[in-house]
């Protein structure tokens, strides 16, 4: 009876390497960033990891918005009361409740509800007055929807340019000189400054 023995020295080596993936580094897109902002206010400043911003644009709308809504309004007031004060109606009076007119006796201005008694030279400076804050209150109503749409605008534009500037290298290895020189112009050289800009490495 024979016994066979096998001695087997097995010698197995397994390298694994795993190596990190590249971090990934975002560069954002103006085109994306300015169609985001014109889809809906502040995702620009989103989309450009700028959140600090995206409370400022809309406290600019809600200013914006603040003094156009407060403009328009006075502007109703001011321009119903004006012609109502006009007109020969006497129910229409709401003039009567005009901030500057509630402490006047409306005896000495009003022509309509009290023709014996009002006077001329008080009913023209009151209706003047009121014609003139119907002009005061429509120029900064127009003025504030302008800066509605100039807030809107200027929201793009920092999307935009936040965006095309978010990978601009601003590091040490820049270096911006100035140096005279002289331009050739027609029969004569003019002096002149040449702006170089290198990026050493």
């Amino acid at each position: 009876m024979q016994i066979f023995c096998f001695n087997e020295s097995i010698i197995a080596q397994d390298t694994l390497s795993v190596s990190k993936p590249a971090k990934r580094v975002f560069k954002a897109e103006p085109l994306r960033a300015t169609m985001l902002a014109i889809a809906f206010p502040g995702m620009g400043q989103v989309y450009n990891r700028k959140f600090w911003k995206v409370p400022i644009v809309y406290a600019g709308f809600g200013g914006v918005l603040f003094a156009a809504n407060y403009n328009s309004t006075r502007y109703i007031t001011y321009l119903k009361a004006y012609q109502d004060l006009t007109d020969a109606i006497p129910q229409t009076d709401s003039y009567l409740n005009l901030p500057g007119l509630r402490d006047v006796d409306p005896r000495t201005y009003d022509p309509v509800l009290y023709p014996k008694t009002y006077k001329p030279a008080d009913y023209s400076w009151y209706k003047d007055r009121m014609l003139r804050m119907v002009d005061y209150f429509k120029k900064y109503r127009d003025l504030s929807y302008i800066g509605i749409a100039a807030w809107y605008l200027l929201t793009i534009l920092d999307a935009n340019v936040d965006a095309s500037l978010f990978n601009y290298d601003i590091s040490d290895n820049l270096d911006l000189e100035v140096q005279p020189v002289m331009i050739p112009a027609m029969s004569q050289a003019l002096p002149g400054l040449n702006l170089s800009l290198k990026v050493t490495f």
